[in-house]
């Protein structure tokens, strides 16, 4: 039963994070595909390559998602508060993905990591949530703005003299590779939350000693998982990221990526943060739009995305703990 149990959270682990990838394909591609920088299959496979080798560029990341968050809980009872919190973030992720709305990923996670602990009385380390996802959740969208508008503002000053036709085609080419570095910064980034439980999931197997770094097979798993999930393309996130906000063009969509990207690599090499991509590409495109003028951006739009920020973590925790709810009664 335990291995079947450790079979099994693993797997829907990895199920997590191919929802993950076909999920959050829009914020690494969005930008670029509706400025036509790059067809949607191009974008794709680069996506999916660059989400390979983002999530073996550390395990800073991992490390707070096995370690900082819930205390590691024991037994077949931890291995049913593990399935449960994935089971949360899962269905939060395919309700989101259904209306379209970019809603994080991570914070899913995270929510249905905090519901299954609390249902399954297991200590939260409040200090580590706050400071590692609270804090980040609210900062990271302030900083994606304003550095969104302050590279977009230098770019149009850079290139206030330049031929508009020959400067777009140049930020089109441009807008390949800050579309690879936001795809590299998403691997980076979510592959290793997913790689962060699975280890999870061996310590109470006790297949892995706690502090143990993460096995190769764990980090190709996660990796190939997430990649496979971009290319199946997350189409319903990606017209409301890429047209609904703002009608982009290829300037706008490299200061977009650029900025987006930065921040993803600043929080995962410097404060092992794991901060959600989603929250970084929409306030990055805001703040890039709000260059334009402040009523080009449809705030509307933006305000039903910042609402879906703010309850997907206690969503995705009520669902988590009503699942380990279930399994508490079938099999615990």
């Amino acid at each position: 039963m335990d291995t079947l149990a450790l079979v099994v959270t693993i797997g829907v682990a990895l199920f997590f994070t191919y929802t993950n990838g076909f999920h959050d394909s829009a914020n690494a591609i969005a930008t670029s595909v509706s400025t036509r920088a790059l067809t949607p299959k191009a974008a794709l496979a680069m996506a999916a390559v660059m989400n390979l080798a983002g999530a073996f560029m550390g395990s800073g990341v991992a490390k707070t998602v096995s370690e900082g968050l819930i205390q590691t809980p024991t037994g077949s009872k931890g291995m049913g508060i593990l399935f449960a919190a994935l089971v949360g973030a899962i269905v939060w992720n395919l309700i989101t993905w259904y209306f379209g709305l970019p809603s994080s990923s991570s914070h899913a996670l995270f929510g249905g990591m905090v519901g299954a602990a609390l249902a399954g009385g297991t200590t939260v380390y409040w200090s580590g949530v706050l400071e590692k996802v609270v804090i980040p959740m609210f900062v990271s969208p302030v900083v994606g703005m304003l550095a969104g508008y302050l590279v977009m503002t230098a770019i149009l000053w850079m290139f206030r003299k330049a031929n508009p036709h020959k400067a777009k085609r140049g930020f089109r080419i441009a807008q390949t590779v800050s579309a690879a570095g936001m795809a590299l910064g998403h691997g980076l980034q979510d592959a290793q939350k997913t790689m962060g439980i699975v280890v999870m999931a061996l310590v109470i197997a006790d297949v892995e000693d706690y502090g143990d770094p993460i096995p190769v097979w764990v980090k190709v798993a996660c990796a190939v998982m997430l990649s496979l999930g971009t290319y199946a393309g997350g189409w319903r996130i990606m017209r409301t990221l890429g047209r609904k906000i703002i009608e982009l063009d290829p300037p706008q969509g490299f200061a977009a990526e650029t900025t987006g990207a930065s921040i993803m690599f600043t929080t995962a090499f410097l404060f092992k943060a794991p901060i959600s991509t989603t929250h970084v590409i929409t306030s990055a495109i805001m703040g890039v739009g709000a260059t334009k003028r402040v009523n080009a951006v449809r705030w509307g739009v933006a305000k039903n995305i910042i609402l879906g920020w703010f309850i997907t973590m206690p969503a995705a925790a009520i669902v988590a703990a009503a699942s380990f709810g279930i399994v508490n009664l079938a099999f615990l």
